[in-house]
């Protein structure tokens, strides 16, 4: 396996963050430009077939009811990123703020803890279910509109630009099955599976066709899609899923994933543990004062790189779910990242900055970081008010969403 320095990693994710947000011309179609017709990956090559070792139960004789891979959108094809059309429907309110997103004013009396801090890494993915003997096969009606057939889940890669989709995986008791991994999947058990993005977040379709898997789960944050189809040429069933990162669609995530590798009790299971405990993480946070300004910045001191994260970052929702006001969604961007000035970061006011813990050592720490332009003469600056979060956790929305949302209210609030 290639060994990637972090200012590649950094270079790869940038380009994936700039692709999403629409700051950078895609070099490449979507992938449903890319689709064949409607077809089962079942019926292209062996690779996909049900006698290739694995110990699920063997296919039905009547064809299986349809799983949609997209259930609240039929089909997603033209998604290529977050998106913020799903409300925190469980959040409170946060004081000072409406419901058109603009807030009264903030300031010492909002209970924000003073100067830096680090928000503890959480790299243990907890198994939260016992799946027992997958149901195959399963008919998917994948996001890009392929009927596909997922006929064993012997051999799973889950791949994305946040590692959403393995921590899912692991959390539903199927890590054992899972055969490689994305560079943003960082967590602890899947540390020394073998990397199929040596680009840093471009799939590769020799390192995944190495691996045999069985089913691959992927959306369009990922790419580039002819990667993913030539793994569909190649006999492998290949399933897009929702690509929206969203506080209120964490649980529906967990049991679509679960419907298509045929462990769907499972996955109700997960789904409404995590539901509750959300319910409770976000019912606790403080929200007696007003609710305090957070901009979410995503800085590569090593690559020259400083965005201001806006609607559709997926910070966006992890702040609103804090009690926080986005900024960037505040003050009017419609891009989910957008390359940050001092005028615009100035004029935002953010009372507290928020940042990826890579990335604020890309620039010398909260010393180096306060030394760009603009950043000392925020209300945030001036009080040193610096939160870093691990990068491969602050944007993922997996079952590990409510520690996080506990743990980032901790380092907020007094």
């Amino acid at each position: 396996m290639t060994s990637r320095t972090p200012a590649s990693r950094a270079a790869a994710l940038v380009a994936g963050l700039l692709l999403l947000s629409g700051c950078a011309q895609a070099g490449a179609s979507a992938p449903d430009a890319a689709a064949p017709t409607a077809r089962s990956a079942g019926d292209t090559a062996a690779g996909a077939s049900a006698d290739a070792g694995s110990p699920e139960s063997p296919p039905a004789s009547v064809a299986p009811a349809v799983v949609e891979a997209c259930p609240d959108a039929g089909t997603a094809a033209d998604d290529t990123g977050p998106s913020a059309s799903t409300p925190v429907t469980s959040a409170p309110a946060a004081t000072g703020s409406t419901a058109g997103g603009t807030t009264g004013p903030t300031g010492a009396d909002n209970g924000l803890v003073d100067g830096p801090a680090t928000v503890p890494a959480d790299d243990d993915i907890e198994v939260l279910a016992a799946p027992g003997p997958a149901t195959l096969p399963v008919q998917v009606r994948s996001c890009d509109g392929e009927l596909v057939m997922v006929e064993a889940t012997d051999r799973i890669l889950a791949v994305d630009l946040y590692g959403t989709l393995a921590e899912i995986v692991f959390s539903l008791g199927l890590g054992d099955q899972v055969v490689g991994r994305d560079t943003s999947t960082g967590f602890e058990q899947a540390a020394d599976l073998p990397v199929v993005t040596p680009g840093g977040h471009d799939l590769n379709a020799e390192a995944v066709l190495a691996l045999d898997p069985t089913v691959v789960l992927t959306d369009t944050s990922i790419g580039p899609p002819e990667v993913q189809q030539q793994l569909r040429d190649a006999g492998v069933a290949v399933v897009f899923l929702e690509p929206a990162r969203t506080v209120a669609g964490v649980g529906e995530q967990v049991r679509t994933v679960a419907r298509v590798l045929g462990v769907g009790a499972a996955g109700e299971q997960v789904a409404d543990d995590l539901d509750g405990a959300l319910a409770q993480v976000l019912a606790d946070v403080p929200h007696d004062g007003r609710a305090p300004r957070v901009a979410f910045l995503y800085v590569r001191g090593t690559a020259g790189v400083y965005l201001l994260a806006g609607p559709g970052s997926g910070a966006d929702e992890l702040i609103r779910a804090v009690g926080g006001v986005d900024v960037g969604t505040d003050i009017g961007l419609d891009r989910a990242f957008v390359p940050l000035t001092s005028e615009a970061l100035v004029s935002a006011e953010p009372d507290v900055l928020l940042v990826m813990t890579g990335g604020l050592e890309s620039v010398g720490g909260v010393d180096g970081l306060l030394q760009l332009p603009g950043m000392a003469q925020t209300p945030a600056g001036e009080a040193r008010r610096v939160v870093s979060v691990d990068d491969t956790e602050v944007l993922t929305f997996g079952p590990r969403l409510p520690r996080l949302v506990e743990r980032l209210s901790q380092a907020l609030y007094r």
